[in-house]
């Protein structure tokens, strides 16, 4: 029996699905959204917290303040709720609605951006305003999930060992890219205590994180409209772009076997299925990270309307994906 007294205590660190018999590919999905923040950010914000805590950066009286596209601001909002701090999220307009409420009902506010800056679209606009707001008031603390290294760290210490107990023969890990703490620090663990495992970032198209143009991207959660400060790719073996669309077949395919996961979750299994039909994966053992579950997408990728009216009608081909799910 698991018995917790904060909301952080908890988080099932060993669930996998087994994708081979739903995308023809051998590939185990470590599902990271089991926990009361719904989302593998729950790892991050609580170690910036406490390590904010002990600095003595956070203190009583402090307002915690955070830009976020959404999974780390229901994390901060779940954790200051616990703890007793006020918290104000900075998002944007591609920020699930379900996600703004979910914020608001642990009692955190939200300022939406509307207005893309100059340089660094909505991502840009949204640091703008943090930095004012701190500049004008002392009180509110920014924990910058951006270059905060106990971002990484986390991941590091946690989620890297986690996946290597459970395949130490692992050949091939995919972890998303967005702003690279998963990614950093399950590459470093790797590179560290088991080099031989391949390090794929996954992308979505884009994304200018590895240096591709800009271009409209309407999924939150992975990529980045400026390069990400934690990224480091010396660490990364290889990185696989993804449309939006082929990420939303993805979760629809998923969703048709059962397993309603987000936007992040289908741009990472997308990415895993183009690398591994690139090279023979009979005998491989792969792996990868789905950062979130599907409850926060339902009026966006899983409405068909919002589909269909951003993407093409298209996109959402029902004989394609059935024949997808019998093929596999």
């Amino acid at each position: 029996m698991t018995v917790i007294s904060v909301p952080q205590e908890f988080n099932e660190n060993d669930l996998y699905v087994d994708l081979q018999s739903i995308i023809g590919r051998p590939l185990f999905l470590k599902c990271e959204g089991f926990n009361f923040a719904g989302s593998v950010k729950l790892k991050a914000a609580n170690a910036m917290v406490e390590t904010a805590e002990r600095a003595g950066v956070l203190t009583p009286g402090s307002v915690l303040v955070e830009s976020s596209s959404g999974n780390l601001g229901v994390a901060l909002s779940m954790i200051a709720a616990s703890k007793g701090y006020e918290f104000l999220c900075v998002t944007d307009s591609r920020c699930n609605q379900a996600t703004i409420l979910l914020m608001e009902a642990l009692g955190a506010q939200v300022h939406t951006i509307t207005e893309q800056a100059q340089v660094g679209g909505f991502l840009g606009a949204r640091l703008d305003y943090v930095r004012a707001l701190c500049a004008s008031d002392a009180r509110y603390v920014w924990l910058d999930q951006y270059t905060n290294a106990d971002a990484w760290k986390a991941h590091y210490r946690t989620t890297g060992p986690a996946i290597a107990r459970q395949f130490p023969d692992l050949d091939v890990l995919f972890v998303g890219a967005g702003t690279t703490g998963t990614l950093m620090g399950c590459a470093r663990y790797f590179r560290e205590w088991h080099p031989q495992v391949r390090i794929v970032a996954v992308d979505p198209a884009g994304s200018v994180s590895f240096g591709t143009p800009a271009s409209r991207r309407l999924i939150p959660g992975l990529g980045m409209n400026v390069r990400p400060p934690l990224l480091d790719e010396s660490f990364v073996d290889e990185v696989v772009h993804v449309d939006e669309a082929d990420a939303i077949r993805v979760c629809h395919r998923l969703a048709r076997r059962g397993f309603l996961f987000g936007g992040s979750t289908g741009t990472v299994v997308s990415g895993a299925m183009s690398w591994l039909d690139l090279h023979d994966s009979r005998d491989l053992t792969a792996a990868a990270i789905a950062p979130d579950l599907g409850e926060r997408y339902l009026e966006t990728i899983y409405q068909s309307d919002w589909v269909q009216d951003l993407y093409g009608e298209d996109v959402l081909r029902t004989g394609e994906l059935t024949a997808a799910s019998r093929a596999a």
